[in-house]
């Protein structure tokens, strides 16, 4: 378990505090035993967000299987891992990938030939398209997002309809399609946002939390999983520096020495949103515990003594980043591997403290 201070030296963190990237300053050796030599992270079985396999009870085991899922934004990283993980550990129907890149379908359709992989072209802006790929779904992982904080503020109409327009889409096909349970992915920049992509990252995190106030007496429950930044991911930065380093840089650029980041693994973050599916009663946004660590540190761990050149923060950057807001401390609870921020309007009919055995679990 990582116990993480404030950027003043706190030793402990309060739920009155904000949980921040910049709390646990992780070394230069500490940093390459979370992450040894930053391989493909298959062998990363265990972490603070993570279980090892042996431990999943009868009822997670059982979880998937029979059920039909369905991810969007299926063909990028997160939603390869997550595919590779639920076909080794269960037995769904129907796992239906729905992306708008076709050539990676095609790549990821060679990779799991099996007979219950689906592939869907579409746009989460297209509400048609979701409600048809929907249709007798149990379970949906919403994992498309323009995420590009650059790319965001350069152009925000295009960011808001995927991550706003493509949200709201969403809520209302498995509304519409009778979906069980619905689990939006976000990140630590929803936490506070300065750039668009935060906004609207937040946006959308409000949006699937309300949105179990929308439920009545339909079936459909929508919860949020927040993370940090995802190791080996595509634009992570550790692929770009591992490719500098490939081919023969003489530095690699830092934005700023102080910059942190909180980190998780794929296999992490695919394990987080599965218990989480057996955790949510709808409404929360769960948490992860994970380790921040010093972007400077991270470049000196991949390439001991390349120099480093800082080229500046760029537009829409945080120097650290948060994941449980101070203002939202009071709606914060703390278990030993993650948080739950418990959403502001109840939705279940009973007292909050009732739900506390499952989120625990």
């Amino acid at each position: 378990m990582f116990i993480v201070s404030n950027l003043t030296g706190v030793a402990s963190l309060s739920l009155s505090q904000s949980v921040m990237a910049g709390a646990l300053q992780i070394s230069w050796a500490a940093t390459r035993s979370i992450f040894p030599s930053f391989p493909d992270d298959r062998r990363q079985r265990r972490g603070p967000a993570g279980h090892d396999k042996s431990r999943y009870n009868s009822e997670r085991i059982r979880m998937l299987n029979g059920k039909s899922i369905l991810i969007t934004g299926g063909t990028g990283s997160f939603g390869r891992r997550f595919t590779e993980i639920v076909l080794e550990r269960y037995k769904p129907q129907k796992l239906i990938v729905f992306s708008r890149d076709e050539l990676k379908q095609f790549e990821m359709e060679q990779h799991f030939p099996q007979q219950c992989m689906r592939f869907f072209i579409g746009d989460v802006r297209d509400r048609e398209r979701l409600t048809m790929a929907m249709r007798g779904v149990d379970y949906v992982i919403h994992a498309a997002a323009l995420k590009q904080v650059p790319a965001a503020e350069y152009n925000p109409i295009e960011c808001i309809k995927t991550n706003v327009y493509g949200a709201e889409n969403v809520i209302q096909a498995a509304f519409e399609c009778g979906v069980q349970k619905v689990i939006a992915l976000s990140t630590d920049k929803a936490a506070n946002p300065i750039n668009l992509y935060g906004a609207t990252k937040l946006c959308s995190d409000k949006l699937f939390v309300a949105a179990n106030n929308l439920a009545g007496d339909r079936p459909t429950r929508f919860s949020v999983v927040r993370y940090g930044n995802v190791v080996n991911s595509r634009g992570s930065v550790v692929p770009y520096f591992r490719e500098l380093i490939r081919k023969g840089s003489q530095s690699l650029p830092v934005t700023d020495p102080r910059m942190t980041r909180f980190w998780i693994s794929l296999q992490q973050g695919v394990d987080f949103v599965l218990k989480n599916f057996q955790r949510m009663r709808g409404g929360e946004i769960f948490v992860p515990k994970i380790p921040s660590v010093r972007v400077i540190d991270l470049a000196e761990t991949m390439a001991p003594g390349m120099p480093l050149n800082i080229i500046g923060i760029r537009a829409g950057e945080k120097l650290h980043e948060i994941m449980c807001p101070q203002d939202d401390s009071h709606l914060t609870l703390e278990f030993p591997d993650h948080y739950v921020i418990q959403p502001t309007i109840t939705f279940w009919g009973g007292p909050k403290a009732r739900l506390h055995h499952r989120w625990t679990r």
